[in-house]
């Protein structure tokens, strides 16, 4: 176990320092794109600004006789875009594949100043992060960098979710953490084939009625619920990064065409604590975008009870009524992080900056 004190210090002699805190940057949207594929590549400036996070792929969607076209393509884009507000992730292949070694090694000396975060799947424990840390320290060294990659791992294995706290404490470099459902689903032996989502067949069934004379009538037509297979492994997850001082994602949403689902899951998601989710196609961009960020009427009403608590040089503290329910410090606390989240996206998107401006300060909305 490394000892606290020396927990931030660099793996490597010239490796920059880590940082002790990782950066809020909005993440509401994690676009994937192919970095091999030129027509798919050739869209990459036209995103910047318009997603939180492009993130160039190498692992499974790659096939293997195009993993280092993929890798050469992410370099030039890389090089030929100005990213500006939207950050840049890479997706390397998994640990135990024949060509992360390479991933890491060439894209780090190439783009490691242009690169904000590796992803790194199918994470099994601590150990895994440890390697990557230590590679990523001395190949930063070696390369001059001036600030730390970050690394994201990937929940895709039933090992990963039960060490969850372990990888998301193994290196001050975790950004967060992302759930992987289709690999997932198949070393738990889920009996799902879908990425992502719910399944008609995890239900629960409305009670049987009774007839007048008090007779169960289990022949009777009942309501099913659709019940969400991911709630637990999400809950468990966004825990383990609050614990850490990182963050949570909802993965893919394998049903691009339904756009209804999507929207609900990724609102599920948010309103458990994740900050974003993976989007496969433009689409999906737009989804998250509208959901991961804060409504008008929910960041109006958190600033009225945050201006109700401390009004007349209260402190956020005790309790007030409000529209008929009661407010009190740990309402301001919850409200806090809704203002605090709008704040963020409002300085990188325009458009949600003019509607929170829209809203006065007592929490009303004004055209």
């Amino acid at each position: 176990m490394r000892p606290a004190k020396d927990f931030f210090a660099p793996l490597a002699v010239g490796a920059p320092a880590p940082l002790r805190e990782v950066p809020a940057r909005p993440s509401r949207a994690i676009h994937f794109f192919d970095p091999g594929n030129a027509k798919m590549a050739a869209k990459v400036p036209a995103m910047v600004g318009t997603v939180d996070v492009l993130l160039g792929n190498l692992e499974d969607a790659v096939r293997a006789e195009n993993k280092e076209a993929a890798r050469a393509g992410l370099i030039e884009v890389a090089r030929s875009t100005d990213f500006g507000p939207t950050q840049l992730w890479t997706r390397v292949n998994s640990l135990d594949s024949p060509w992360v070694l390479d991933d890491l090694t060439t894209l780090v000396p190439a783009i490691g100043d242009r690169l904000d975060v590796v992803m790194v799947p199918k994470v099994q424990g601590a150990e895994d992060i440890h390697y990557v840390d230590r590679l990523l320290a001395q190949l930063e060294a070696k390369a001059g960098l001036e600030r730390p990659l970050l690394v994201h791992a990937i929940l895709e294995t039933a090992r990963g979710v039960a060490n969850i706290e372990e990888i998301c404490a193994a290196s001050p470099r975790m950004q967060g953490l992302s759930l992987g459902p289709a690999d997932l689903a198949a070393d738990r032996r889920m009996k799902t084939t879908r990425v992502g989502g719910g399944h008609p067949g995890y239900l629960v069934r409305q009670d049987p009625p009774r007839d007048d004379l008090g007779t169960t009538r289990y022949d009777a037509e009942r309501a099913t619920y659709q019940q969400d297979l991911w709630h637990y492994t999400i809950a468990r997850m966004v825990d383990a990064c609050a614990m850490h001082g990182i963050y949570p994602y909802y993965g893919p949403f394998g049903d691009i065409a339904d756009e209804t689902a999507c929207e609900d899951q990724f609102r599920n998601a948010f309103l458990l604590g994740c900050v974003g989710a993976w989007s496969l196609h433009p689409t999906q961009v737009a989804i998250a975008n509208r959901v991961f960020s804060p409504g008008v009427e929910d960041v109006a009403h958190a600033r009225r009870v945050i201006a109700a608590l401390h009004a007349d040089g209260g402190d956020g503290t005790g309790a007030v009524m409000l529209d008929g329910r009661m407010e009190d410090d740990a309402s301001v606390k919850q409200c806090r992080v809704m203002v605090a989240l709008a704040e963020q996206l409002a300085a990188v998107d325009p458009a949600l900056r003019e509607q929170y401006d829209a809203i006065d300060v007592d929490g009303g909305v004004h055209a």
